[in-house]
């Protein structure tokens, strides 16, 4: 199932306080990225972001999900209501996430 464009406003309204969030649109779903590092997505319209020290350490239950067969698991963020989390979760996240790849 495609996400909803609608829920993708949503998570970045959520998030409008963090200066360089941006999203890319991805086979019917959407990435997420902060300052150019990807660390997350919404799939199936469900918030759901990389695994680091810091996403494991905020988790509220450690739940872990496939976004599609075959890849990582993410973290499934039930906080969306909360944007003062949001924004502590992907700021957080972010030195502890990948360098973008040079293409």
């Amino acid at each position: 199932m495609a996400s909803s464009e609608s829920y993708l406003q949503f998570i970045l309204g959520q998030l409008g306080g963090l200066e360089g969030i941006t999203s890319r649109k991805m086979m019917g779903e959407y990435l997420l990225y902060f300052r150019g590092k990807g660390f997350g997505g919404i799939y199936d319209d469900r918030l759901l972001v990389k695994r680091t020290p810091f996403s494991a350490h905020l988790s509220s239950d450690g739940r872990e999900t496939l976004p599609y067969p075959g890849a990582k698991p993410m973290f499934f963020v039930k906080e969306v209501d909360d944007c003062a989390f949001l924004k502590r979760l992907v700021a957080g996240m972010y030195e502890e996430l990948p360098e973008p790849k040079k293409r």
